[in-house]
């Protein structure tokens, strides 16, 4: 009689369970696994087959069938090894216990050692709604899957521990200490580092603080990617809800640092110009994070944007517009979130200086035009802060007075957003680059020659519906971080000039 063991499988960002089903009969030596499983799955029978002679155990020499259920989905990692040999050795009557109310995730390795897998927090979130007792899993997963409240997590460290915990002969020993303190890492660039450029400075302290995409074009050499790298280090400390949403994407991506276990910073990805639509957003053959979703609640930085291939650029329209992506493949679709601040660096032209007061362009007028193609006007319609980055002159380069820190605008920052999130408290939003038209009416009064100075922009730069609001939303933000409650005439003037476009 087949024996069911219970395990699980990662579909996007969440886990489902898996049934591990194993039979033994008489017959030529054979080893089979069926159930949609992939070639990472299939290559666990020599693992299986090792780690449980090296435990001690006599390995059947009969028919073997691994059944994974629901077989319509895929199998995928490594993580199947340890509820397969411990089917196998409970079918051959080594153990006569309940497992009902277990869950088994683990790599086997040669010698039965347990090693760590990816995707533990979606996991063991799964196990624990679905009203599982316990999970078995690698002692080094224990830190990930003890941010789950309401499961006892059982760390492994070999199949013989396991084994000889579920006969009652010993107790695994769980760390009384689940999570090690994190001290707060120096940002990347420090803003008070960056000489000069305090329009710049002051562009991205609005970005920060309501979410908004940012785009500066000028001239190499001007201090855009110094820029850029100084915004990580101003955005304000996440939320537990947003750590923990972070470390599942990081987990299924296999990305997650396992002594932590739990990501506190605000991720900054910067893909190189050469990335591809699937590096970019997501995907592959079994659907996997990209660094769009990589960059949730931080920043995207994408230097030398004219340099991206167009069609790359266009699969950010969805996400940026939408703050998630969804992928689709023949075997179903998943959806990532994607609610990333979007920093985007270019020069106005292949060589760098048009427009350039002290060099000469040497780009000839139709290679202008066919690098700014390569950018599309809808895309940037979604960008909400257009900022021009001139060359510093010596005086401002070789200048001794810094900046002001990081740590002060970051608490300004601080300030604006928490007044955000007292603001949408009752809606399902909390910066103001997720505002949408209805929600603009009602938390974005203008006074009236606010009003008037707007229709003046729109009629004057023929800007569009969405440039109209996306400016409102802006205005709000300058208007937050000024403490006003109301957005007045120069909140949108402000708002206005990032919003016309620099090449």
């Amino acid at each position: 009689m087949a024996v069911r063991l219970l395990s699980a499988a990662l579909v996007g960002l969440d886990a489902v369970p898996i049934e591990v089903e194993a039979d033994v009969s008489r017959g030529l030596p054979k080893f089979m696994i069926v159930g949609l499983p992939d070639a990472a799955v299939q290559e666990a029978k020599e693992r299986v087959r090792s780690g449980v002679k090296n435990s001690g155990f006599d390995f059947p020499t009969g028919v073997i069938t691994i059944n994974l259920a629901p077989a319509h989905i895929k199998k995928i990692g490594p993580h199947y090894d340890l509820p397969i040999a411990l089917a196998i050795i409970q079918e051959m009557g080594f153990l006569e216990v309940d497992l009902d109310e277990f869950v088994f995730v683990g790599e086997l390795s040669l010698n039965g050692d347990l090693r760590p897998v990816n995707g533990i927090l979606p996991m063991t979130i799964m196990a624990r709604e679905k009203g599982f007792r316990k999970i078995f899993l690698p002692y080094e997963n224990f830190q990930e899957a003890c941010l789950v409240q309401g499961i006892e997590v059982m760390p492994v460290r070999n199949f013989n521990q396991l084994y000889d915990y579920l006969c009652g002969r010993n107790e695994i020993n769980i760390p009384q200490n689940k999570h090690v303190p994190i001290d707060p890492s120096p940002p990347l660039v420090d803003m008070s580092y960056v000489r000069g450029q305090e329009k710049a400075k002051r562009a991205l302290e609005i970005a920060a603080a309501g979410g908004h995409n940012i785009l500066m074009t000028g001239p190499p050499g001007s201090g855009k990617s110094l820029l850029a790298k100084a915004m990580a280090g101003i955005l304000p400390e996440m939320t537990f809800d947003e750590s923990i949403m972070l470390t599942k994407i990081y987990s299924v991506a296999g990305l997650l640092n396992q002594k932590h276990g739990i990501i506190r910073e605000r991720p900054f990805r910067s893909p190189h110009h050469s990335t591809s639509s699937v590096a970019l957003v997501g995907g592959g053959s079994t659907p996997r994070p990209g660094e769009i979703s990589l960059a949730h609640h931080g920043v995207l930085f994408l230097d030398e944007l004219g340099e991206f291939p167009r069609q790359v650029l266009e699969s950010l329209r969805q996400p940026l517009e939408d703050g998630e992506i969804s992928v689709s493949r023949a075997a179903g679709s998943v959806n990532f979130p994607a609610s990333f601040i979007l920093v985007a660096a270019k020069n106005p032209c292949p060589c760098g200086y048009m427009n350039d007061p002290k060099k000469e362009c040497t780009c000839l007028p139709q290679q202008i035009i066919n690098y700014q193609k390569k950018i599309s006007g809808p895309l940037l319609d979604r960008i909400d802060i257009h900022l021009t980055v001139p060359r510093l002159d010596f005086e401002k380069m070789s200048g001794k007075t810094q900046g002001e820190q990081s740590s002060k605008i970051k608490a300004r920052i601080t300030k604006a957003r928490t007044k955000q999130l007292n603001r949408f408290k009752n809606e399902e939003i909390t910066i103001n680059s997720n505002l949408h038209n209805q929600l603009i009416d009602k938390y974005c009064p203008l006074q009236d020659s606010a009003v008037v100075l707007l229709k003046q922009a729109v009629e004057k730069y023929y800007l569009s519906g969405r440039a109209y609001h996306r400016i409102i939303k802006v205005a709000r933000t300058i208007a937050d971080l000024a403490g006003h409650d109301v957005i007045k005439a120069d909140n949108i003037a402000e708002a206005i000039q990032y919003r016309l476009y620099s090449y």
